[in-house]
């Protein structure tokens, strides 16, 4: 329970000073963990970003559903990035390709 607002709100799995920031085709990005054990979840682009959660496959598998969210292990999220890329272009797309794609807004599978 958030003590501001008195709601209940999810953990950011960002850290509030990360120190391990990457340029990728010119944008940052910062590392997630999982919110219950603390694993690695990969990167997400701190620009325009103000909130992550991520539970790692383990963790989604052994906690109880939470209320008002869903659940998409890694490798369905994976699978679904794949057939949309071949769906649309042919073809996976290279780094490059991909980041042309968001940057125009033209990609397949947009965030919530």
């Amino acid at each position: 329970m958030d003590n501001i607002t008195g709601k209940e709100i999810l953990p950011d799995s960002r850290l509030k000073n990360p120190k391990r920031v990457t340029n990728h085709l010119g944008y940052n990005w910062i590392p997630i963990y999982c919110a219950n054990c603390g694993a690695d979840g990969g990167f997400v682009p701190e620009d325009n970003m103000n909130f992550a959660f991520y539970l790692c496959d383990p963790c989604a598998e052994k906690l109880p559903p939470i209320d008002g969210t869903y659940v998409m292990p890694d490798e369905v999220f994976w699978k679904k990035l794949e057939e949309a890329q071949i769906e649309k272009y042919g073809h996976l797309l290279s780094v490059t390709e991909m980041a042309k794609e968001v940057d125009q807004g033209t990609f397949p599978i947009k965030g919530r």
